[in-house]
């Protein structure tokens, strides 16, 4: 007899593994941050903990592959706007005024909706990343975050100059931590000079670790580019020898078939943002062509203020649809698919695939369960297809990252969350205060 932490039983399993295995009847056994045992029994193991899945589906948890976590206390701010009125009007002066409290509070409030919907892993860009980072951390979530860098001066470090040396201590202070580690996050080529974005890109070689940044989201992004440096997007990068796969590229909406081969033959990951391209009519990626070509492709929700919600559910669900209608082809990005965008091939883009992403023997508890005994979700012929045309974040019934429940039975067991809304509520009415000053 074997002793383990926790036990989860009696649920249909979903691997997400190579080969996609699924066990009807299955059994995970979790020791310490991880899995020790996956089949369809336990009885070689004990547990004073034992989780009984009610013939619902166990699951790896979902990866939310590019946010802006903070960005939670600007639902709804501003929605139905031209985006630079948007950006230039709201989001901005709203964003200048922000605190460390601010954005640790708006992290919090994140952390809960994402782990109350399914979502274990998430990529973060914003201001005061440091303190994003204690949210986190006080949550229980694995996360990959860094400071946003741009050419103007930041509400956090101030000029320019300081920003590297910013994200290079919080590479310093995290280091080695389970649960959060960093990357170099320069906004994007069009808020960046040439300089700065070879900066960070050197300081993410040196210290081995991703460099992120929005990349052809929008076609003026693209003019912009050409005006200024007379090249195209992924020109103006190539001559600064930032294409490799140590770039992880949110967006990539406008790349035509050319751009696409160079960004597989570089190896650059990148993170599809379906539901946020909508609402800014931004466009439509074309991540067929990526997956055709061998690209590594997650799923994100990108912030609050532009989807508005962080439920990757839904966000599988408007994946899987937007590119059929988009393409007239039913078979475009299939339910299996789109999952597995959502979890391993999710972990696969952020460089998490070796511990995170499928339920896997040694690999960390990251583990979703959901309640399929609900009238919306009755009856099922297919798990796949359930989850991702079917199911809600609202269906998650338990949540464990790194091997700790943070959430039983719809109970959020790390934060006071009725606590984090208050917070939250007071928050908002000082943003309305910072607009109307």
């Amino acid at each position: 007899m074997y002793n383990a932490d926790i036990l989860i039983k009696n649920g249909i399993v979903l691997t997400m593994d190579t080969d996609n295995r699924v066990i009807e009847t299955g059994s995970v056994a979790i020791k310490g941050d991880s899995i020790i045992h996956i089949g369809d029994s336990l009885k070689k193991f004990k547990s004073n903990t034992v989780i009984d899945a009610a013939g619902g589906i166990i699951l790896p948890g979902l990866i939310n592959g590019h946010t802006h976590a903070a960005m939670t206390l600007l639902r709804g701010l501003a929605d139905d706007l031209p985006l630079m009125e948007w950006l230039n009007n709201y989001i901005f002066p709203t964003e200048s005024r922000f605190n460390p409290d601010f954005v640790y509070t708006g992290t919090l409030l994140a952390c809960a909706e994402m782990i109350m919907s399914g979502t274990t892993s998430f990529c973060d860009m914003y201001l005061f990343e440091g303190d994003a980072a204690r949210a986190a951390k006080a949550a229980g979530m694995r996360c990959l975050l860094g400071e946003v860098l741009y050419d103007f001066d930041s509400p956090n470090y101030g000029p320019v100059e300081n920003g590297l040396k910013y994200t290079e201590s919080l590479i310093e202070k995290w280091k080695g931590d389970p649960l959060v580690s960093i990357a170099v996050e320069p906004h994007a080529p069009y808020t960046c000079s040439p300089h700065l974005l070879s900066a960070a890109n050197e300081l993410a070689q040196e210290k081995n670790v991703p460099m992120i940044m929005h990349l052809a989201e929008t076609e003026n992004e693209l003019l912009e580019i050409k005006k200024k440096y007379g090249k195209g997007i992924l020109e103006h990068l190539s001559s600064l020898d930032i294409l490799g796969p140590n770039l992880i590229a949110d967006h990539c909406v406008h790349l035509d078939g050319k751009d696409l081969d160079l960004l597989s033959e570089k190896g650059v990951r990148i993170i599809h943002n379906p539901e946020s391209n909508m609402k800014l009519a931004s466009g439509i990626a074309p991540v067929p062509d990526m997956l055709h070509r061998g690209i590594k492709v997650g799923l994100g929700t990108d912030g609050c203020a532009s989807n508005n919600d962080l439920d990757l559910f839904s966000e599988m669900d408007s994946a899987a649809k937007l590119h059929k209608v988009d393409r007239m082809d039913t078979t475009v990005l299939n339910a299996l698919s789109v999952l597995r965008m959502a979890t391993i091939e999710g972990a696969k883009a952020l460089g998490i695939d070796s511990i995170t992403g499928s339920l896997e023997k040694g690999k960390k508890a990251d583990i979703i369960i959901l309640d399929i005994n609900k009238p919306h979700l009755v009856p099922m012929y297919n798990p796949y297809s359930h989850i991702v045309y079917s199911a809600r974040g609202s269906d998650v019934s338990h949540t464990i990252i790194n091997g700790k429940v943070v959430m039983s039975d719809r109970k959020l067991l790390v934060m006071d969350v009725d606590e984090v809304m208050a917070k939250s509520r007071s928050r908002s009415r000082e943003i309305i205060g910072f607009l109307l000053s």
